[in-house]
């Protein structure tokens, strides 16, 4: 597979990316735990059929020390035993948010009702955050047909 068009040879393009690559640095600055995050970019890339953020990040989250079981389980969270409470809540939320599309209401109260349960004003504003640039990067993926497999553990930081 070939991409449609190499964005970073975009001067306009290259520098927006850079903005949301800075965006997401800063989340990572957060007090949510890392592993938690990329469990939602994950997520919502399976989501969206981004495959080369599925790839950069369960690399990024093996090299971090995430088992493959975990690993291997995010498409289908809800049955595994694996994540802890917090997890499936924030898990939950960027599933809700990747789909909010399918929903006419948006995310549900009781989801966002379950996440504050895991996570204080400052946490839930990180991981509405991580939900929507997450989805930006997978968007624009996509829409460009980037391939993925050549991604390398520190590429993008």
């Amino acid at each position: 597979m070939e991409a449609r068009i190499n964005v970073m040879a975009s001067p306009v393009a290259a520098k927006a990316l850079k903005h949301l690559i800075a965006a997401g640095q800063v989340l990572a600055e957060s007090t949510v735990p890392s592993a938690t995050l990329e469990l939602v970019k994950i997520r919502a890339s399976q989501i969206n059929g981004c495959a080369g953020c599925i790839d950069m990040h369960t690399k990024e989250a093996a090299a971090a020390g995430e088992t493959a079981v975990r690993l291997n389980l995010v498409a289908a969270w809800r049955e595994a035993t694996v994540y802890t409470e917090a997890e499936r809540a924030a898990l939950e939320l960027a599933e809700e948010g990747t789909r909010i599309a399918d929903a006419a209401g948006g995310v549900p109260d009781e989801v966002w009702a379950n996440a504050a349960k895991h996570f204080d004003e400052d946490e839930l504003a990180a991981l509405v955050l991580q939900i929507a640039v997450i989805n930006a990067f997978n968007r624009g993926n996509v829409l460009t047909r980037q391939p993925a497999g050549h991604y390398e553990v520190g590429m993008v930081h």
